[in-house]
């Protein structure tokens, strides 16, 4: 569609059409990013231990001694044992004490034997579990159980929730591809709305997880349509700022709103239910945002297209020319060559093959890093909803920091530091957790700042690197990989029961994995943009990220340089 932004020029890039399409969208992405990482409050583990039964009849001594203590590196509670309830009330009624001496003794009266704890055998919470309410009310593990035998199903509900964000991924963009941009954005936002209302009424954990997939796949389509609708309706610098930017910041203001809602809401249902909110808010918006004039142009439905353009060209005071497309011959000349790639094309060659499967191990290690970072939010100290708010507003600086670096450094070099930054960051904590919480905290979020800033770099870079046939096939390949990894991301808790410090090392030697295997790929700042794949750049065996590169022949391509990277932020976001 080459001639499309050149037929559309006449409306300029930032007139009172394109103010309306660009605040609006904005504001539709708020739904996606409120509901982004609800499971770190809707399925947090308080701490809990086994029930004691009102009518047990034990003295205070053995209220507070029935529950074992574990030394796991500090003194805690056991979560899913007590001694024997039976026994320990038939010590209680002759009148022994709990003792955690080396034998049975006196005690300093003479009058009541005491008894060695660790000679008692343990059972487990046969009358259930007792939660602490100081951050929540009710979660859906403390009302389901989700703990102790059947923990296991809290990382497989957050699979499920991801899972379904990769099936979104796959599924939203051809949808949308074929019945349009608008009406996928708006029937995402609703189905993330109706599945985030019907989680609330769940009665059990197998309905809970199956709804909780469905809105998953909500949540990642309604993002992916209000990213492409503005990327398409938008032109010119307006689009740059609208995809590198304004949206992204947006959908972090989201982010930021959920850990005040859930301070305020302290159960799960009732959460939910405000989660709806959002969306619903949005729904209005159809009678003000239009559908894509370039996707429908790609359609050939010229008259529809020419209609939206027209009453633009009105909203803009602009006088649009009497035939805005002649013929759509060019649309779909290049439509019929971006048919002619498909998905094994990206390992057709050993050079975009070689590119092509370190760039997925990139995004999936990234991706693990990402949301494993969130995850692991549980186990520092403080307020949850403190912490979570403060991880969400590090996003801001992070997007910002990346756009400026990608405009005015090597692309690599600038992953490098961001990514460094954060790696070290993280393997540094296991160093001050327990002592330092304050600097613990500022770790998190330097490593969640480096890692996001990378991130966004990669976006870019990755768009940069593979030609223009075959890139949105690209992106959505490393998108898939990008959900892969978050799919994973919350089982890294469960590998704190070997070493308590694991999951950060994980988290932080990923990161350092990507880091590795950005060395071996070329540069792409300031290049002119690959068209086809035998333009694309060698991997290099061994190159340092701020090493010269080489100077390319003109090929007559030199003029396509100074607007790569805008157009590359506009087409590689996802």
């Amino acid at each position: 569609m080459q001639n499309y932004e050149e037929s559309v020029s006449f409306l300029g890039t930032w007139g009172a059409f394109q103010r309306r399409a660009f605040i609006l969208l904005c504001l539709t992405s708020i739904p996606s990013g409120y509901n982004l990482l609800c499971v770190i409050f809707l399925l947090a583990s308080p701490p809990h231990h086994c029930h004691i039964p009102v009518h047990s009849n034990l003295s205070q001594d053995w209220i507070q001694a029935i529950i074992p203590v574990q030394v796991a590196g500090q003194l805690e509670r056991s979560s899913c044992s007590r001694y024997e309830l039976e026994v320990v009330q038939n010590l209680s009624a002759l009148g022994h004490t709990p003792s955690l001496g080396l034998g049975h003794n006196l005690s300093a009266l003479g009058s009541s034997p005491e008894v060695l704890l660790s000679s008692l055998k343990q059972e487990s919470c046969k009358d259930g579990w007792t939660y602490s309410t100081e951050y929540y009310e009710s979660t859906v593990v403390s009302e389901f159980n989700l703990v102790c035998s059947d923990q296991w199903k809290q990382p497989l509900t957050s699979l499920a929730y991801f899972l379904g964000g990769l099936s979104g991924c796959l599924v939203s963009g051809q949808i949308s591809d074929r019945f349009g941009r608008k009406p996928v954005l708006f029937g995402a936002t609703a189905m993330l709305s109706i599945f985030s209302s019907a989680v609330a009424f769940a009665p059990s954990w197998p309905v809970f997880t199956v709804l909780f997939f469905m809105m998953g796949v909500g949540q990642i389509a309604s993002y992916i349509a209000v990213f492409v609708l503005g990327s398409e309706i938008l032109v010119g610098s307006s689009r740059v700022l609208f995809s590198c930017l304004c949206l992204p910041s947006v959908y972090v203001c989201g982010m930021m709103l959920l850990p005040g809602t859930a301070y305020l809401v302290r159960s799960w249902r009732h959460l939910s239910l405000i989660m709806t909110v959002p969306g619903l808010a949005c729904m209005p918006f159809w009678w003000l945002i239009p559908e894509s004039p370039r996707w429908l142009v790609s359609r050939g439905r010229l008259q529809e297209a020419e209609l939206v353009l027209r009453s633009a060209a009105l909203e803009n005071r602009v006088e649009a020319p009497q035939v805005i497309f002649l013929s759509a011959k060019v649309e779909k000349a290049e439509s019929q060559v971006a048919e002619s790639l498909s998905f094994f094309d990206l390992l057709r060659t050993t050079n975009i093959r070689h590119i092509t499967l370190k760039l997925w191990l990139i995004w999936f290690s990234v991706s693990v890093s990402y949301f494993g970072l969130s995850f692991n939010l549980s186990s520092l100290y403080g307020s949850p909803f403190l912490n979570y708010f403060l991880l969400s507003v590090v996003e801001l600086p992070a997007y910002l920091a990346s756009c400026l670096a990608a405009r005015s450094l090597p692309h690599r070099l600038s992953y490098v530091g961001f990514i460094l930054m954060g790696s070290l960051a993280l393997l540094l904590i296991q160093i001050t957790l327990h002592s330092f919480p304050s600097i613990t905290l500022t770790l998190v979020l330097l490593g969640k700042f480096g890692i996001l800033a990378g991130t966004g770099v990669l976006y870019m870079f990755t768009g940069e690197l593979f030609p223009t046939v075959i890139r949105n096939t690209a992106m959505s390949s490393c998108a898939m990989f990008s959900r892969v990894g978050s799919s994973i991301s919350p089982y890294l808790l469960q590998l704190a029961v070997f070493y308590q410090f694991l999951p950060w090392i994980l988290v932080g030697a990923l990161s350092l994995l990507s880091v590795l295997l950005c060395f071996f790929l070329p540069e792409t700042f300031r290049q002119p943009l690959p068209d086809t794949i035998q333009q694309m750049a060698d991997t290099q065996r061994f190159r340092w990220p701020c090493a010269s590169i080489p100077p390319t022949k003109d090929d007559g391509k030199s003029a396509k340089a100074p607007t790569t990277a805008p157009e590359i932020i506009c087409t590689t976001r996802l």
